[in-house]
């Protein structure tokens, strides 16, 4: 506090040197014709005019290191005002009255050299640590006014990491007048790399401005870049992912600035690490409007699942949509809790979030939770999901997946709930796998149901997940942290991947707009090489060294996700991006058939028998092998090989 106080009183000091300076060097202003002890009393009286008027507006109060326009309107402002009293103060004391020329000038040039002298401590401040001779020269100078070394000087420290900045534009200079006006930055921006002819070969700061050419690289070098910075937050996708290449091969780890992104989001400016999902190189897809918050709007909700990666980011978007209650049911304990806690925090009493722990193949438990909240909607999130686990525990797969979708079904009929939405997979897609069996029975079951039920059934179809619970996106950084090596089952692998809002938002929107009985998919764009994930995860990470292992197909794995959208086969929608399946449904008396063959072999507790079932009653279901090589020789699968992005 003392060392604020004294720069305060320091400045303070410097006004009145500047004040008296210009009050002796006018002193026979325009002939004036004021004795000396007129010209001491009227000085006088605008000294206490002035500076009454800025302790007033507390002018030494401000932080002038991080002055923006407005600390000059205020100190103008309150000059002015100084100004005016100076001049009706002379009016009424007894005393010789000076012109108001003479008032004005001086009041003029005072406030000339206030403002002078605080723009030089802010510049000294931002770029007394540059290379420019004039900031030096400024810094000195500043240095014996003060008598001691300057708050917020700053000297060049090696232990710094040293930043380019790709964008000289508005959120680059944000960034980089952040940095400099932060003494304990880890960060010091060398130089901005941008393609505008007006800025390149100038200078922001003090910070030179490059152009964006193969020469830069050499420049990079010689100016000891560590770090290379986006700060473009509308930058095309090509051209972010030609940018991105380009430094990534030169060795730079890669991070980027949101800001003013964040801040419009009610987040804090920071520096961050590429995004996983910003390796997709194409804008996030956007899926819910004001007609699906409309839908949602106070309902009750229920989600299965609720805790996991799926069924939590369902609940944080219909957390804004103002529902009337959010219930969470899951098994996990854990995963329920947090998102209840971090729903809680962040809507602060305004949202009904209820937690039931229990599994769906409860029925008995589940007609509790029915009979005490009477969900308007249903959301089934709850499933097992992972495809070589599955495949050892076919009975465990078929109960959950398939039994207890199937209670939450009757329990919605027997409860009055309107809408039952199921989330699904691209793995139901002619499967060749328990997990992607199970998925495909189960929309059999939705498409079944809504032709002779009481609840609007609905299901919804996406690709992979980045990011969520199981994914190869937590095994990848895992093993990139312990140093490697990244395992890949087969490097001719592809799928296609959404990010979690992203598959949350197709089942929110989708729902809304269902009818009865549809099964919903979406246009997920090119597919994308595991292998190119891996090796842009390992880059990014900047630890060298790690190895690529490939270990062979697991069981029940393709080499290629089906193509989910051919828009020959689907229906349009009002959106875009999202079609509808064209599905023959089973009759009421087939399903019922299908499900007692599939509770009679469950009974048995033979994983074999059970898996063997599955194929009698979802046609589709494949052996993978069988699967894998018709794919690998396939016309269709060597065009999207070439397709592939990353």
């Amino acid at each position: 506090m003392k060392k604020k106080i004294n720069i305060r009183w320091q400045l303070f000091f410097y006004d009145v040197f500047i004040m008296i300076f210009v009050n002796l060097l006018l002193f026979d202003f325009s002939g004036s014709k004021l004795s000396v002890s007129g010209i001491v009393a009227q000085g006088t009286v605008g000294f206490a005019a002035v500076f009454l008027s800025r302790l007033l507006g507390s002018i030494y109060n401000q932080i002038w290191r991080y002055g923006g326009i407005q600390c000059y309107i205020r100190l103008i402002f309150t000059d002015s005002i100084g100004l005016v009293i100076t001049l009706i103060i002379g009016r009424i004391l007894p005393m010789e009255h000076a012109t108001c020329l003479r008032v004005l000038v001086i009041a003029c040039m005072n406030l000339l050299g206030a403002l002078t002298i605080r723009i030089m401590y802010r510049y000294a401040f931002k770029c007394g640590n540059s290379n420019t001779l004039f900031g030096k020269i400024l810094l000195l100078i500043l240095r014996v006014f003060a008598g001691s070394k300057i708050v917020g000087e700053r000297t060049l420290d090696a232990t710094k990491i040293n930043i380019a900045i790709i964008g000289a534009g508005r959120v680059g200079v944000s960034l980089a007048e952040e940095l400099l006006n932060n003494a304990a930055s880890a960060y010091t921006p060398q130089c901005f790399v941008d393609v505008s002819k007006e800025k390149v070969g100038r200078d922001i700061h003090g910070i030179p401005v490059l152009v964006e050419d193969e020469a830069t690289l050499e420049q990079l070098k010689f100016l000891d870049i560590q770090e290379v910075v986006f700060a473009i937050p509308h930058l095309a996708d090509d051209k972010k992912k030609r940018l991105y290449e380009h430094y990534q091969k030169a060795g730079y780890k890669i991070k980027v600035y949101d800001y003013p992104t964040m801040q419009a989001a009610g987040g804090k400016r920071h520096l961050r690490e590429f995004d996983i999902e910003e390796l997709l190189f194409r804008r996030p897809i956007v899926v819910n409007d004001e007609r699906t918050s409309k839908y949602y709007r106070n309902k009750v909700i229920l989600i299965t699942g609720g805790g996991g990666s799926i069924g939590s980011e369902l609940c944080r978007q219909l957390a804004k949509m103002q529902p009337k209650q959010i219930v969470i049911l899951d098994i996990y304990e854990n995963g329920a809790y947090d998102v209840q806690q971090e729903l809680k925090i962040a809507y602060t009493g305004k949202l009904d979030v209820r937690i039931e722990i229990m599994s769906i193949t409860n029925k008995k438990a589940l007609g509790k939770v029915f009979r005490t909240y009477h969900p308007h909607i249903v959301i089934n999130a709850a499933a097992h999901k992972h495809v070589p686990l599955m495949e050892r525990n076919c009975v465990e797969a078929v109960q959950n997946n398939v039994f207890g979708t199937k209670n939450v079904m009757d329990c919605c009929e027997e409860y009055g709930a309107e809408r039952f939405m199921m989330v699904s997979t691209d793995k139901a897609v002619n499967p060749t796998n328990v997990m992607g069996a199970t998925k495909r029975m189960c929309e059999m079951l939705v498409r079944s149901a809504s032709t002779h039920g009481k609840v609007k059934y609905s299901a919804t179809r996406f690709g992979n997940v980045l990011g969520s619970a199981g994914s190869v996106i937590p095994l990848f950084k895992k093993q990139i942290a312990n140093g490697g090596p990244v395992t890949l089952t087969d490097k001719r692998i592809i799928r296609y991947f959404m990010t979690i809002p992203e598959a949350s938002q197709l089942v929110l929107a989708s729902g809304a707009m269902a009818h009865n009985g549809e099964l919903f998919v979406l246009d997920m764009g090119q597919p994308i090489r595991i292998l190119d994930l891996a090796e842009n995860m390992i880059r990014l990470s900047g630890i060298q060294g790690v190895e690529i292992v490939e270990t062979g197909l697991r069981p029940g794995e393709k080499l290629y996700e089906e193509l989910l959208v051919k828009t020959e086969e689907l229906d349009k929608t009002d959106n875009s991006l999202i079609f509808v399946e064209r599905d023959i449904p089973l009759s009421e008396k087939e399903i019922n058939e299908k499900l007692e063959m599939l509770h009679r072999a469950c009974e048995t507790g033979s994983d074999d028998w059970v898996r063997d079932v599955l194929r009698r009653v979802v046609p589709t279901f494949k052996k993978p092998e069988e699967v894998n090589v018709k794919a690998s020789e396939s016309d269709e699968m060597k065009n999207r090989r070439e397709l592939a992005v990353v």
